[in-house]
């Protein structure tokens, strides 16, 4: 079994919170990671019919009847629960770490709780395997991770088919399953058409529009198609960066695949020299680093935001950090030695930003200097070691203002 990087975010969670609350896509591990972490544990799980029923039929008396300490799984299943579950923790609100919650559709779980339990639950998100964490498992590990994605069970699929096969039934139960459960009635060809056109539009500036044109719908519908595939895990839109600098910068999103395997099997990509040739391989591997970065400063530096920079002459910067009043550029580069005259976008934006220091990942292994307050780091030994990014910090002008905190932000809860 590969040992998750989570535990000790856990513990520190269940010492400060009655509550709390694990999300992640299905399939991720969470269910695997909190019953290993948490073995004497009560364990329910509303996708079992028993559990539902005992839990639907009397609530309030199969409240009371649970242990002190256990773990909910599905919770955003049963929404009634939710008032019960803050009757069950109020009866000793001091006593922190009585419960875990366990869900795998994020807006669902986060308004019941924000109803219900504020104040009462702490946040942790299980993502799919990190680098850090299989690194050594294979042969060219961080390539491997790339290609298959961090799904458990695509990651360690003994063939290239067994992984396709995983795919084709995750997919097909998210849509047969999981989107009727949230409301979603769209058709299976039609769920393959968007997902393979957001596949080919990987890393590209949200146009809804053009998507919804494409598709024969409106651009509502595309939108609320997009916001569940945002709510569920498998997509991220990363916002822009707003700064009163006075230029002209872009305002839409950036949406990328949140797992590179499930790119890839909508690319049509099956076999790892495939990738290597593909067209589309420089978008997911900057979608794959940017997936991995924002995971490693979650994990480790939580309370950030995550940005993109881009102005509307094209200047960009793949990856902005902000945590307090610090800025972290990245410029990702599938690229053997990046030089300065390959991050001009870096160079705009830290120039922009009044920044005196910049990032380049690549996929080699030396780390230099390429002038300008600028290094090139390697993406496989910062991902190893991801305490490093503790140590990146930015200089910030103090005319620098956002003035749309438009990023996504990742607290303690």
């Amino acid at each position: 079994m590969i040992k998750r990087h989570f535990t000790k975010r856990l513990q520190t969670l269940l010492k400060t919170f009655p509550i709390v609350c694990i999300m992640g896509p299905r399939q991720s591990g969470k269910t695997t990671f909190i019953r290993t972490a948490l073995p004497r544990w009560q364990y329910l799980d509303l996708e079992k019919p028993s559990d539902y029923i005992r839990l639907s039929g009397d609530p309030e008396d199969a409240i009371k009847r649970l242990k002190q300490h256990f773990i909910l799984d599905e919770a955003q299943i049963l929404p009634s629960l939710f008032p019960l579950l803050r009757s069950f923790v109020d009866l000793n609100r001091r006593k922190k770490g009585q419960m875990v919650i366990l869900g795998s559709a994020s807006l669902t779980l986060i308004k019941q709780i924000s109803e219900t339990l504020a104040g009462r639950a702490g946040f942790l998100d299980i993502t799919p395997f990190n680098w850090n964490e299989v690194q050594g498992r294979r042969k060219a590990a961080l390539d491997i991770l790339w290609y298959r994605g961090g799904f458990p069970d695509a990651f360690l699929a003994q063939s290239d088919k067994a992984r396709i096969d995983w795919f084709d039934a995750y997919t097909r139960t998210f849509i047969e399953r999981d989107l009727t459960a949230l409301g979603i009635i769209i058709s299976a060809p039609q769920m393959r058409k968007l997902w393979a056109m957001l596949a080919h539009t990987n890393g590209a500036i949200w146009n809804a529009s053009q998507i919804a044109s494409s598709m024969g719908v409106s651009f509502h519908t595309v939108n609320r198609y997009t916001d569940i595939l945002e709510q569920t895990f498998l997509i991220r839109k990363l916002p822009p960066f707003f700064a009163n600098i006075g230029k002209r910068v872009i305002k839409s999103p950036k949406v990328y695949f949140r797992d590179t395997g499930l790119l890839h099997y909508f690319l049509g990509i099956h076999e790892a020299k495939s990738l290597s040739i593909n067209p589309y391989r420089g978008a997911s591997w900057e979608g794959f680093v940017i997936e991995q970065v924002i995971s490693a400063f979650q994990l480790f530096s939580p309370g950030f935001q995550a940005f993109y920079w881009r102005t509307a002459a094209g200047a960009e910067a793949d990856l902005l950090i902000k945590k307090g009043e610090r800025l972290i550029p990245f410029e990702i580069k599938l690229h053997s030695a990046p030089s300065k005259r390959d991050v001009p976008g870096l160079i705009s934006c830290m120039k922009d930003l009044n920044l005196d220091k910049g990032y380049v990942l690549y996929p080699g292994e030396v780390e230099y200097s390429i002038g300008g307050g600028i290094t090139v780091l390697s993406t496989e030994a910062i991902l190893a070691k991801p305490q490093r990014f503790l140590k990146l910090s930015e200089k910030v002008s103090r005319n620098v203002k956002v003035i749309k905190p438009s990023g996504i932000s990742y607290t303690e809860g």
